[in-house]
């Protein structure tokens, strides 16, 4: 799915998409065409999943740089031709172990948590919203960084405990939601929703805090096309759910070893990945390969 197993590069980690090497005094981001659900990695991926992601995490990288910095360097100086478009060179950074969640909509755990208690990471919300209803600002719903399984739900007080700062967990918040509603306003220029998304920040050197990880990929948050958008439940989303609606309708447990996914959901799912490129991103995906390709 890759030709990043070929690298001659030390590699530093592996998860479920990407794969992260050594460069000396930088590291290189591949991603991967893998895709998962329920935790579990199919056995076949998506063609050019791997570069949707790329791309769109350095168009938003481009894009914040006037929020806070990013570790973003190049999809193309120092990136080797066999993994170009999926690839970039990034700083190296001591990541943070919180993942920093945006919800501008009430939706996913979110929605089910509200419907239990009320509030979401320790959040009071209005009653009577209804799924997928836009909130009265965006809020900030911290979650653990899991290594294995799912990462869990946490309030800033929590935050900042893990943290053993809370005026960073604070930082964290102000920044996240900073970057979640510029780009939501950017997105809706075109037509698109960003319901939530994630993200991750790390230290560098200096001791600066630095956006790092993937940065609004339709891995990373939930785009809804703003066309048919309707309060009252669930909506189409530009991500994995074309896969996820497959792989719970197979009867398959959600234990290992996940099922081979059909032609027809792999190329409905990689049609979604490549519309959320163009609509996001405001070019075509080709436009993209050409540039990292040259």
């Amino acid at each position: 799915m890759t030709a990043a197993a070929d690298l001659d590069l030390p590699l530093v980690a592996s998860g479920k998409v990407r794969e992260i090497y050594d460069l000396d005094d930088r590291l290189l981001l591949v991603a991967s065409d893998r895709i998962s659900t329920y935790d579990v990695v199919h056995p076949n991926g998506i063609p050019d999943k791997g570069k949707v992601l790329t791309g769109i995490s350095a168009f938003w990288f481009n894009k914040t740089g006037h929020i806070v910095p990013n570790h973003y360097i190049s999809a193309t100086e120092g990136v080797p031709a066999e993994v170009r478009g999926r690839a970039m060179a990034v700083q190296k950074l001591k990541m943070l172990p919180v993942e920093c969640v945006v919800r501008g909509y009430i939706t996913g755990s979110g929605w089910k948590d509200y419907q239990a208690t009320g509030a979401v990471s320790g959040i009071e919300l209005p009653p009577g919203l209804r799924e997928s209803q836009k909130l009265p600002t965006p809020i900030f719903t911290p979650s653990t960084k899991a290594d294995v399984g799912h990462d869990e739900a946490i309030d800033l007080a929590q935050a900042g405990e893990i943290l053993g700062d809370p005026d960073m967990a604070a930082r964290l918040r102000d920044v996240s939601i900073e970057l979640y509603s510029f780009a939501a306003e950017q997105a809706a220029e075109r037509g698109v929703i960003l319901a939530d998304t994630k993200f991750e920040f790390g230290i560098n050197s200096a001791g600066e805090l630095i956006l790092g990880d993937e940065a609004l990929t339709p891995d990373s948050s939930r785009y809804w096309p703003a066309e048919g958008y309707e309060p009252g439940h669930g909506q189409p989303s530009f991500d994995k759910q074309y896969v996820r609606d497959w792989a719970s309708g197979t009867g398959w447990d959600k234990a290992p070893p996940a099922p081979e996914i059909p032609q027809d959901v792999v190329a409905g799912t990689r049609a979604k990945y490549v519309e959320a490129y163009e609509l996001v991103c405001g070019e075509s995906f080709d436009a993209w390969l050409a540039r990292t390709s040259a």
